[in-house]
């Protein structure tokens, strides 16, 4: 594949990536990319492989270095980077090049593979492998106030999540419960992970109170983790969202995750409390 087409099918998923994975919210200039952004795999007699892209976007050349990181979903805040997790992957992963060169306008294949010892107990194994630019960017920005510009150095760097499965294992998804978040603004549905395998699910709903039909939308794909839980935002098909006022509702609706699209349907009570 060239870059060109690889950039007609990967740019938008790569500014996703590159707005969680920065480590500045500045806009530096996205000349990374890689590809895919998720990888999951079932382990075979203790081993699993695969490999991913890394894009220069850019027409110069840059140096990176590739390492690991434990991390998780936090139900609250999204995606989480760890210092240790049971469910670290990194001790059973071996990748290369731990370094690498990409010329402008080309791209650079990582390969990697795990080796389980037959030890160890069956479940879902993770880690986020970062790309990590070894040449800093620098960042001008402009203070119209006080009438400065200040020149800021960040070191950009583009993560895939990988997941090995050790066993038959599965997600095991159900909502439990929804909110009104007034910070934010939206609807939030609480699902829980009973399941040793995280789920990227998404699904459908509608807001309901007595037999009127309020407001309803769909679920964007969204990261549950293994034995964890997670705040699913609702957007409403139609912009703006109706204002609730106080009082009880129903959520109702479909989750669905996984290749052949389990489903789940959901029903829970929401109380929008008076201000």
């Amino acid at each position: 594949m060239n870059i060109t087409s690889f950039l007609k099918l990967s740019l938008p998923l790569t500014t996703l990536l590159l707005s969680s994975f920065l480590q500045s919210g500045s806009a530096a200039k996205a000349d990374i990319a890689i590809s895919p952004m998720i990888l999951e795999t079932q382990a075979k007699r203790g081993q699993a492989k695969g490999t991913f892209t890394v894009s220069n976007l850019d027409e110069k050349a840059f140096r990176a270095r590739v390492y690991t990181s434990p991390f998780t979903y936090d139900k609250e805040k999204g995606f989480q980077a760890l210092t240790s997790s049971p469910n670290d992957l990194a001790p059973y992963l071996q990748f290369s090049p731990r370094e690498l060169q990409v010329d402008g306008s080309t791209q650079r294949t990582i390969r990697f593979i795990t080796r389980f010892p037959p030890s160890l107990p069956d479940g879902e194994y993770r880690t986020m492998i970062f790309t990590e630019n070894l040449q800093p960017t620098t960042v001008t920005e402009t203070d119209n106030k006080k009438g400065v510009t200040v020149n800021t150095s960040i070191v950009p760097r583009i993560g895939v999540a990988v997941y090995v499965r050790k066993g038959n294992i599965a997600p095991k998804l159900a909502a439990s419960s929804a909110r009104f978040n007034a910070k934010a603004s939206n609807l939030q549905l609480l699902v829980a992970n009973k399941g040793k395998a995280s789920a990227i699910t998404s699904g459908e709903w509608k807001l309901k109170r007595g037999n009127q039909t309020l407001q309803s939308g769909k679920i964007g794909d969204t990261t549950v983790i293994a034995e964890g839980e997670r705040y699913l935002s609702l957007t409403p098909a139609k912009s703006p969202q109706t204002k609730l006022s106080p009082g009880n509702y129903e959520i109702s609706g479909d989750l669905a995750w996984g290749e052949k699209k389990n489903k789940v349907p959901f029903k829970v009570n929401l109380l929008v409390p008076k201000s």
